[in-house]
């Protein structure tokens, strides 16, 4: 194995091992609790507490030991306009709703083949979650770890290879990470884009900001738009609640216009290729096909089978 498969295959057991801290953490953390006080585990806010916990802060300072070591390159920074940032909110709201409907139909797909329906762990977190706690810990928490992990971290190490290279890793690692079927096709979609964004600004706060929006209109815009709805449906709306469902209404179909125009006439030109110090002869081998990102990918796919069959 060469020198730079060796590379990848270190990043993808560094985040393999960053995946089974994470499960660790998490069932000691849980079974603490459960000790100290079993009922404490039937409060979803609790939990969901104590996920946000296991899963972003307590697991961060191994993540970060575990790629110190390897050499990062600096990107240079430019800045976003107001207009240039909107059309990103748009681009990535269109890839999530791409990415929903590809995961719908798979789902659903493999829902019939196995006679079952493939439950989806995030919509369930969000339905029963106080609308604060998604604010807090899904729509601000989430972005700015999940951001640092699989873009910050991982691209000031990879792009040396070339913005292609780093964005692919971005995705498949953001989209895997997840663990669960549901989300793969538009965390993918989405990790490749901002990764693209960072690539292109060298600022993270640019992809925390594009996650803030997309984790916001998910999980707390929707859960007062649903409402609404419910409200309407039983006769009992009043007129905030027409209000909330047209401006949600004409928000996504501006969106979705702006989206899907701006992705036609997204060229692949616009990668800054002459950040490739490194280039490579087999790109995808020597990223994707190694032991350290297979492993990952495995580990990682048998969590989605495990949640289908659950």
């Amino acid at each position: 194995m060469n020198i730079h498969k060796k590379f990848f295959s270190r990043i993808g057991f560094s985040y393999l091992i960053f995946g089974l801290f994470i499960l660790l953490v998490t069932v000691v953390v849980m079974n603490s609790a459960g000790s100290i006080n079993s009922n404490l585990l039937n409060n979803i806010n609790f939990t969901t507490i104590l996920s946000a916990i296991c899963n972003y802060v307590l697991p961060f300072p191994a993540l970060y030991f575990l790629l110190k070591k390897i050499d990062t390159r600096p990107i240079e920074k430019k800045n976003l306009s107001i207009a240039t940032f909107l059309k990103y909110i748009a681009i990535t709201l269109t890839l999530m709703w791409i990415g929903n409907i590809i995961g719908l139909i798979v789902t659903a797909e493999i829902g019939f083949v196995l006679q079952t329906d493939v439950s989806n762990p995030v919509e369930n977190l969000i339905t029963n979650s106080d609308i604060w706690m998604n604010l807090l810990l899904i729509s601000i928490i989430a972005p700015i770890f999940e951001e640092i992990f699989f873009r910050k971290l991982l691209i000031d190490r990879t792009i040396k290879y070339g913005a292609k290279i780093s964005i692919l890793l971005s995705a498949i690692l953001f989209g895997f990470f997840h663990g669960n079927l549901n989300q793969f096709f538009y965390t993918f979609l989405m990790g490749g884009f901002f990764a693209y964004v960072y690539i292109k600004t060298g600022k993270v706060i640019y992809t925390i900001g594009l996650h803030i929006a997309v984790n916001l209109l998910g999980s707390v815009i929707s859960v007062l738009v649903v409402a609404s709805a419910e409200n309407l449906i039983a006769g009992t709306y009043a007129p905030l609640d027409m209000a909330i469902i047209l401006a949600y209404l004409i928000f996504l179909i501006t969106a979705m216009i702006i989206g899907i125009v701006s992705l036609y006439k997204f060229k692949k030109s616009k990668l800054d290729e002459t950040k490739t110090e490194i280039p490579l002869e087999n790109p995808l081998k020597t990223a994707i096909l190694n032991p350290g990102m297979i492993f990952f990918m495995l580990f990682f796919a048998f969590q989605m089978a495990c949640q289908i069959i659950a």
